[in-house]
């Protein structure tokens, strides 16, 4: 994984946005739509450029695109996460997110990210 290839997903607030909640673990689009605020369209554009440059991976559940970041990373990817990890306490955006994203799993439940399980077979 090529660490320039890395920062230049980095370098977007949502595309750090979206690595941000995914820390938590796998995430479908509406959901993401949901705790960013965004459409369909940019939220999905986003992630496929992650995907492409492989930060993110995608697994199908039913209908839905469920999102998540790879279990074995690249010693480049796994400092860059821990060090958005760290540092996001810092940043009040990226707070807000973790709040809304705490406040759409209580308020729907564990049955609502059942999509977002790992699904049986990896894009």
């Amino acid at each position: 994984m090529d660490l320039i290839a890395i920062y230049e997903c980095l370098c977007d607030r949502t595309r750090l946005r979206l690595l941000h909640l995914l820390l938590d673990g796998p995430l479908c689009v509406c959901h993401f739509q949901e705790v960013l605020g965004a459409e369909q369209v940019k939220v999905s554009k986003h992630l496929a450029y992650l995907r492409r440059h492989r930060l993110v991976l995608a697994d199908r559940a039913g209908n839905r695109r469920v999102y998540r970041l790879p279990e074995v990373r690249p010693a480049a990817l796994a400092a860059n996460l821990d060090c958005l990890r760290a540092c996001a306490p810092g940043d009040p955006l990226l707070r807000a997110d973790s709040r809304r994203l705490r406040a759409l799993r209580a308020r729907l439940g564990p049955e609502a990210f059942a999509c977002a399980a790992p699904a049986a077979r990896p894009d």
